[in-house]
């Protein structure tokens, strides 16, 4: 047996850190930044429909020619700026020493450590580091992560303004009809931030009219009348509320078995989080906006949370998500990922989720993996009636199109080397 296929066998039998190990020493010996214009023409679709990809990858080199990406999103200046603070530390160090790495750069950006862009590079230079050792190993992420605890995942569609089929969320009957037609059978919307009541725009956050109570579960019940108890649906409040307000939104949804209501209010509360805990028969799901085990474990601790939510592009990486929901299963916690970003999102979710013994439902965008992803991805995985699995190729499973390069859809710029 070639010695390669030896090492690659026996990584199969070994937990991650062994793997980096048998995969022997690597050097970074390069970071780019990969831009995603804004304005890319994806065939087929209508403008009025286009939703810009603001994403930026971080793409780092070996010196045994093995690359891996990351990502985070949304402020592609902002981040560019950190990683080429960061960069420099990069070259030379060995990007299978993921804890020691991590650990480094959060201490070097420990001024700003909590979500900012820095911390966003942090993360996506985490996520590259696993999808090198995923290749070096000759292994899927997930399988890094200690193996499949779920076979396949379910999802929900998110209607967030994006369509399905041309659908938007102004025709709930039809989107429901859609969804369950794909196996689809949950579906979060925001009748409260946007859509024709919209008492958001019109209070702020801090009032909320009887009438618009009302007016704002027109939605929810047309959903219900179309398809009963077989749609589960989940309410998202874009963190725009205040306590009072959300309570009362919160009984008003009671009677309709809502799945959850995430993030009615900013994070940065937890005990008011743990009110609604306690008031509310709806489980309360938050957030995508906290990051690191830090902060989750606060949220954990003052019992503020039913159903966790994180993106695993902002909140520390892999190394972090894994390392939160195992935290959150010590409370019997459920996990729920946010993936309204990019491809790499998508695909490091699916990778994490796939390991986790808690794992809950995951979020899913129709117009994402349908639409978008495809135009700069050779591979996406899209859900097969209801679920989603994991890729079996090495690492995250990202290939970019050539294609893409070539057009200018993609450019890239070198942040540092060696």
């Amino acid at each position: 047996m070639h010695r390669r296929e030896f090492l690659f066998g026996a990584a199969a039998m070994l937990p991650a850190w062994k793997t980096a190990e048998a995969v022997g020493p690597m050097k970074i010996t390069k970071v780019e930044a990969l831009r995603f214009r804004r304005d890319a023409k994806i065939p087929g679709l209508d403008p009025a429909w286009r939703i810009a990809p603001n994403w930026t990858w971080v793409r780092l080199h070996t010196d045994r020619g093995v690359t891996g990406v990351g990502e985070s999103y949304p402020t592609q200046e902002a981040h560019i700026g950190a990683l080429k603070e960061l960069a420099p530390m990069l070259l030379g160090k060995d990007p299978t020493q993921i804890e020691r790495l991590w650990q480094d750069i959060f201490y070097r950006i420990s001024y700003q450590p909590w979500g900012g862009a820095e911390f966003r590079m942090l993360t996506a230079i985490n996520i590259a580091q696993w999808d090198i050792l995923g290749k070096a190993a000759g292994l899927p992420l997930y399988k890094l992560l200690g193996g499949k605890s779920q076979e396949k995942l379910r999802v929900y569609n998110t209607m967030n303004g994006w369509p399905v089929q041309g659908y938007r969320d102004h025709d709930p009957e039809k989107i429901t009809e859609l969804l369950l037609k794909m196996g689809i059978k949950a579906v979060k919307i925001y009748p409260y931030d946007r859509g024709p009541v919209n008492a958001f725009a019109r209070h702020g956050g801090t009032f909320i009219t009887q009438a618009e109570l009302k007016q704002s579960l027109d939605p929810v019940q047309r959903i219900r009348k179309a398809a009963g108890d077989e749609m589960e649906i989940a309410l998202d409040l874009s963190s725009k509320w205040n306590l009072p307000c959300t309570m009362q939104i919160a009984r008003s949804l009671e009677p309709y078995g809502i799945l959850y209501l995430e993030d009615p209010m900013l994070p940065d509360n937890l005990e008011a989080y743990a009110s609604l805990a306690r008031e509310t028969s709806i489980p309360v799901c938050i957030s995508e906006r906290l990051a690191t085990r830090f902060r989750f474990r606060e949220m954990f601790e003052a019992r503020a949370v039913d159903v966790l939510m994180y993106d695993v592009t902002w909140c520390g990486g892999i190394t972090e998500a894994k390392k939160i929901s195992d935290m959150a299963d010590t409370y019997k916690i459920p996990t729920s990922p946010h993936t309204g970003g990019g491809p790499v999102l998508w695909l490091s979710s699916i990778h994490v989720a796939t390991s986790l013994t808690n794992f809950y439902i995951m979020e899913s965008v129709h117009h994402l993996y349908n639409d978008l992803y495809p135009h700069f991805l050779k591979e996406v995985p899209k859900p097969e009636n209801g679920f989603v699995t994991a890729p079996e190729t090495p690492g995250l499973g990202v290939e970019l199109r050539e294609e893409a390069l070539e057009r200018g859809d993609v450019t890239v710029e070198t942040i540092a080397a060696v």
